[in-house]
């Protein structure tokens, strides 16, 4: 191996690995090393060294300089071959850490190579990459030889490979989609400022403009909608709401809530937390399936948005400050001035800064640490009582719920019995005449057929005339024959 040889072998593995020369020149010293280490011994103190621009090797062991002729003649090549191999795979593989450790958050395209145990491995650029179920869209479903965008998540080296974990469910993702689809976004016009998402449900992305002539909104919807469209239909269906942002936290929070009205933002700069105010028809709006409306809103704007009526504002005011009244040390215009900086709970003032309340009452630390102490054990026998009351409303609706099932087996039971009773109804009557008649004088034989009409009319007959006689004369008199079998 002379020193044109290792030049030409370094440019090679550069050109074809993509591997920076030094490192190819690292791992054939370390080669070199390895073998003449078997050959002079562990202990042997060995040191190569590599010419960059002449390729010409410099050795020296314990000190003493070493032929370089006599270095490569020396050394097995097996050993060093092997040597040099595992020294290229390594540092292939860090390049490739490298470059894909760059692109976390990133978007990347590939096509899905197998879809078992509902983890997809996915085809990528000199590595195969793994979609795993927990970071799919929920409830999308893919197959082989689909091809797919999504986010580099992580990225690790495991043994000689790298390991790439990709994910469809991080924001970035939509952002990277915004960023292809929308060219005022890519160009920088148009800046996405905050997101928020819950993947195959709802995203929130606000965004503004550096050109007053360039709505962000319009912009981003894009001729009757086409450019959403796309990303929408990227997302599996995904609802996205685009928002303008405003640096004036009274004017974003509205815009996030939307499309629900607000009527007034109250900002708690103390709690971080803003007291959003709306009409009552507009609540359940403005809150979101499941809260989904309202937390997103929270995210994208960083702030803890509560949503309440006026006349539930109202009723926490007076709770409050009946409630801070109450707390030995705590005097009502302290009360007053908390609950004017939107502490409405136990909770609230149990997280009170000392300091704060301090400057605020003109009291001692000690009183303040007492109030702090009162307030956090009165927040526990709140959350204890809460507890203490959903687990009351379970049992009430389990007993409920079998109630109802108990009443629904009733009237299974009763519904039964009646069709029962009507099945027997239904079937031929025997006359009411011949059952008296055989009580009083039981027969041997049934009366013919064609005598049950007679005695049926017999029978009215009879029925009819005994009111009438009763009433003349006051007096019972005996039953008439009902028929001509009890005649007998």
């Amino acid at each position: 191996m002379n020193a044109s040889e290792i030049l030409r072998i370094v440019d090679a593995i550069h050109r074809d690995k993509n591997i920076d020369k030094e490192i190819v020149f690292e791992g054939i010293e370390a080669a070199l090393v390895s073998a003449l280490g078997k050959y002079y011994g562990e202990e042997a103190d060995i040191l190569v060294s590599i010419d960059r621009s002449s390729g010409e090797i410099t050795a020296h062991c314990d000190g003493e300089q070493l032929d370089s002729e006599e270095v490569v003649g020396r050394i097995g090549a097996q050993t060093a071959k092997q040597v040099m191999i595992q020294k290229i795979r390594e540092a292939e593989r860090d390049a490739l850490y490298d470059e894909y450790d760059e692109l976390i958050g990133q978007m990347v395209s590939g096509v899905i190579n197998r879809y078992e145990g509902a983890a997809a491995t996915v085809t990528l650029p000199n590595v195969e990459a793994i979609l795993p179920r927990s970071e799919q869209i929920p409830g999308e479903t893919h197959h082989a030889n689909e091809r797919i965008r999504a986010a580099v998540y992580e990225v690790r080296k495991a043994g000689s490979r790298v390991k790439v974990i990709l994910s469809r469910r991080m924001p970035a993702l939509v952002q990277r989609l915004f960023e292809q689809e929308i060219p005022e976004i890519a160009d920088g016009v148009i800046e996405i400022r905050a997101m928020s998402r819950e993947p195959g449900y709802r995203s929130k992305v606000a965004v503004s403009s550096s050109d007053t002539r360039v709505d962000c909104v319009g912009a981003c919807v894009g001729v009757r909608g086409n450019r959403i469209k796309n990303i929408v239909e990227e997302l599996s269906g995904e609802r996205i709401d685009i928002v303008r942002w405003d640096d004036n936290l009274e004017v974003l929070i509205p815009n996030a809530l939307q499309p629900a009205e607000v009527d007034q933002v109250i900002l708690c700069k103390m709690l971080g937390r803003a007291i959003v105010l709306v009409q009552e028809d507009n609540l359940s709006l403005a809150i979101g399936r499941r809260g989904q409306n309202v937390r997103l809103a929270s995210k994208l704007s960083g702030w803890d948005i509560e949503i309440m009526t006026q006349d539930e504002l109202a009723e926490n005011i007076d709770r409050a400050i009946d409630g801070y009244s109450t707390i030995e040390g705590l005097e009502i215009s302290v009360a007053e001035r908390l609950v004017e900086e939107g502490f409405l709970s136990y909770d609230d003032l149990s997280i009170i800064e000392p300091d704060d309340l301090m400057e605020m009452g003109g009291i001692s630390e000690e009183v303040v640490n007492h109030i702090v102490e009162q307030a956090e054990n009165r927040a526990e026998e709140a959350e204890a009582a809460a507890v203490a009351a959903r687990r009351l409303k379970k049992e009430q609706q389990r007993q409920a719920e079998a109630d109802a099932k108990l009443a629904e087996a009733q009237a299974a039971t009763e519904g039964g019995e009646a069709a029962e009773a009507g099945a027997e109804g239904d079937a031929p009557e025997v006359d009411a005449t011949e059952e008296a008649a055989t009580e009083e004088a039981p027969a041997t034989e049934e009366a013919p057929a064609d005598v049950a009409p007679a005695a049926e009319a017999a029978s009215e007959e009879a029925v009819a005339e005994e009111p009438a006689a009763e009433a003349a004369t006051g007096e019972e008199e005996e039953p008439t024959p009902a028929s001509p079998e009890a005649s007998k």
